[in-house]
């Protein structure tokens, strides 16, 4: 396991000059200890949910109305890894499905009450957690932070995308 270089913040310069690649294997541990906390903290919610199911979630909270074949196209599941899955939130009580008003073959998943609450205490959960290990961080190690992520997510934005593998 790579670890990020130094003491934290005493060379803001730090990663000016070093290559792409070299500085993706220092930050993928960062990364991993960040998704590592955002899913410790989901865990905590009642009911616990995979992180599949909390995607699910998130992404009817998102598009509410959507139907089988959508939640499928946006998660990248087969339909009948989706519909199983919405069979196990309905049963939890967290999505319900309603019939189309106008087209009597259609089904729209729809977030409970309850799925909204637990999505906003899985929120909440996470929310601590990362203001905690932020708050362990100086003023400017935070700034720092913010402009990089910023900057991560504008590049992405522009169309910056991961190749299929490594490149040899």
């Amino acid at each position: 396991m790579t670890r990020l270089s130094g003491s934290g913040g005493d060379d803001p310069a730090r990663g000016a000059g070093v290559e792409p690649l070299a500085l993706a294997g220092e930050i993928a541990d960062a990364v991993d200890g960040l998704a590592n906390l955002w899913t410790t903290a989901a865990q905590g919610a009642n009911p616990r949910l995979s992180p599949h199911q909390l995607r699910a979630l998130r992404l009817l909270e998102s598009e509410p109305g959507l139907n089988l074949t959508a939640l499928a196209e946006g998660m990248d599941i087969g339909l009948p890894t989706a519909s199983r899955l919405c069979d196990r939130l309905e049963a939890a009580g967290l999505l319900e499905r309603v019939l189309h008003p106008h087209k009597r073959r259609e089904v729209r998943l729809n977030l409970t009450g309850q799925g909204l609450q637990v999505l906003g205490e899985v929120a909440a959960r996470r929310s601590h957690a990362l203001g905690t290990v932020l708050a362990a961080m100086g003023p400017a190690e935070r700034e720092a932070l913010l402009s990089g992520m910023r900057g991560f997510l504008a590049a992405q934005d522009r169309g910056a995308v991961a190749p299929e593998g490594p490149q040899r």
